[in-house]
């Protein structure tokens, strides 16, 4: 056994050139697949090769490390503690915002030191708006980059608070670039190598006149103070568009000292009782009164229940006998008594009997009722936001039995007098200057409801309110006949300008606990003829014996219009 162990410990594997194929096998190798070949071994030349190429990229490496850590190892060790690297930001520039004829209401301007240098830090630009009247609460304004005192951004962006900064900012805004700098332990610069470069916002051009709209601002306010009342807005609307002219509200801000951060200025604003960062163009919410007449003049032909021509005899109020106390009747005065008076003239004089008896019904006349009332005011746009960009826009109430169950729970019963007040624009009603604008508008124009834009590049959008233009025909005529009539009892009189054929109706809604104020609304279009613009127009909160309301405001800026502007006037 153990001589077997020994000899089988000699046997030795057989290498592979030891075998010897059997020649009637050759054939059946795929020599193209190195089947029954032998691949030689590597010689030593190549894996000499191999070996003095790994020793020379090993040296090649040592000799740079011996470079870096020996040789410049002190002046490396300096940088590595006393140098720094940091990324800066790159501010962008916000783009211009410009009217539409080219004039710029915001801009920027470098920041300097008092003694005129260019300020180190503030690396941004500083914004600045238009002294231009009538303008801050549609700009807006921004709140600028922070650096905390070490110096480092914790708001890199310019952050839109208001209005078209806020509206628009992506397109204003840009995007901000970066540098790394590398600076020694003095501060000085040693090296700026830029990243990312700014990219700068883009310029917007508005459709707004800067000149009609600060001309439209300073008429109101100057009315405002000559009569009374505490604050007003006013709008202009191209009819065949929906493009804005002009979109002003008073009081304002100073969007300037809101920028540069003016604690005083910003305090203000907010404890001032006229709320002056309310832009009531768009976010006021008013009993609109009498220039409802229009819609229910133009819902009433639509419904059929009355002609134009139909005569109905306003001798001053509507008299309802009253099924618990019949000695008290319940009464509806009218402001005057008109007589025998048709759809225009009761336009023309604003009659409250003739539309308490469209509205809600007397005698043998049919009324819309308040159905019918809500129909057609939620049919030109009221009750929901006409879709304009800017933030804060309010979409005001429709009155209605379901309204008057939410909000008086403990009288929850709709009663005639309910309809003939909404019938007149009283009550619950509540409507902002722009929706009035829009719907003044779609009478001018055939019914088409545009929405609001006020930019230049912008497409007009609208939706066209399914009543006859032979219905808001009769309404246009009697809009003008309140300014051309000669009846002393005729409400726009003022406006009977020459040069300038103007359409309108006024408002007057009673507010107060006691009726002791009014806010008092004028709308209308322009040519009466062939309209091309239409405006609203309101003055909040004035004395309740106060008469001149918001349309002789509007008498020195149609002159102005004139004189200055005649490209507005067809």
């Amino acid at each position: 056994m153990a001589r077997w162990w020994r000899k089988r410990g000699r046997i030795k594997e057989i290498a592979p050139d030891e075998i010897f194929l059997d020649s009637s096998n050759l054939p059946a190798h795929e020599r193209s697949q190195f089947e029954g070949r032998v691949v030689p071994a590597l010689s030593r030349r190549s894996i000499f090769g191999v070996g003095i190429a790994f020793a020379l990229i090993a040296c090649a490496f040592g000799a740079q490390a011996f470079n870096l850590q020996v040789v410049h190892g002190s002046s490396y060790a300096d940088i590595s503690l006393n140098n720094t690297l940091k990324e800066s930001v790159i501010f962008a520039t916000r783009g211009l915002i410009l009217d539409r004829n080219g004039k710029e209401l915001a801009w920027n301007e470098a920041a300097f030191n008092a003694d005129g240098s260019p300020s180190t830090s503030t690396p941004y630009a500083l914004r600045r708006y238009t002294s231009t009247s009538g303008f801050a609460d549609l700009l807006g304004y921004v709140r600028y980059p922070k650096a905390d005192a070490q110096g480092v951004w914790w708001r890199e962006e310019y952050t839109p608070m208001a209005g078209i900064e806020y509206a628009y900012d992506a397109t204003l805004a840009g995007v901000n670039g970066a540098s790394v700098v590398e600076t020694d332990a003095h501060g000085k610069v040693e090296r700026q190598d830029l990243v990312v470069p700014p990219q700068n916002g883009t310029n917007l051009t508005l459709t707004i006149d800067a000149d009609v709209q600060s001309q439209l601002y300073d008429a109101l306010v100057a009315q405002a103070q000559r009569q009374g009342f505490r604050a007003g807005a006013g709008v202009i609307m191209d009819v065949r568009t929906g493009k804005l002219l002009a979109l002003t509200t008073f009081p304002q801000y100073d969007d300037n000292a809101f920028n540069a951060g003016d604690a005083t200025a910003v305090r203000a604003a907010f404890t001032d009782p006229r709320t002056p960062m309310l832009d009531r163009a768009i976010g006021g919410l008013y009993a609109p009164g009498s220039i409802m007449k229009t819609i229910f003049a133009a819902g009433a032909l639509d419904a059929g229940i009355i002609s134009p021509d139909k005569q109905i005899d306003s001798v001053g109020r509507i008299t309802i006998p009253n099924p618990y106390d019949p000695a008290h009747p319940y009464i509806f005065n009218d402001w005057t008594a008109h007589g025998w008076i048709d759809m225009r003239t009761a336009l023309a004089v604003s009659s409250d009997e003739y539309f308490y008896t469209i509205g809600g019904g007397y005698g043998d006349q049919k009324g819309l009722g308040i159905s019918g009332l809500d129909k057609y005011a939620a049919m030109f746009g009221l009750g929901t936001t006409t879709g304009i960009s800017l933030p804060g826009e309010q979409a005001g109430v429709i009155p209605s039995p379901a309204w008057k169950a939410r909000m008086f729970p403990n009288d929850p019963t709709w009663r005639l007098g309910d309809t003939y007040h909404t019938g007149i624009g009283q009550y619950g009603f509540q409507i902002t200057p722009i929706q009035a604008v829009r719907y003044a508008a779609a009478i001018a124009n055939g019914g088409k409801l545009f929405t609001p834009q006020f930019t230049a590049s912008s497409t007009p959008q609208s939706t066209q309110i399914s009543i006859p233009d032979a219905d808001l025909q009769v309404v246009r005529e009697g809009m003008r006949l309140a300014v051309t009539s000669t009846r002393k009892d005729a409400t726009v009189g003022v406006l009977n300008i020459p040069g300038i054929d103007i359409a309108a109706k006024t408002g007057t809604a009673q507010i107060g606990t006691h009726n002791q104020f009014v806010n008092s609304w004028s709308i209308g279009f322009w040519p009466a003829d062939n309209p091309h613009y239409a405006y609203a127009v309101v003055l909040e909160q004035g004395p309740s014996t106060e008469t001149a309301g918001a349309a002789p405001a509007l008498a020195p800026f149609f002159q102005w219009l004139i004189a200055n502007a005649p490209q507005y006037l067809q």
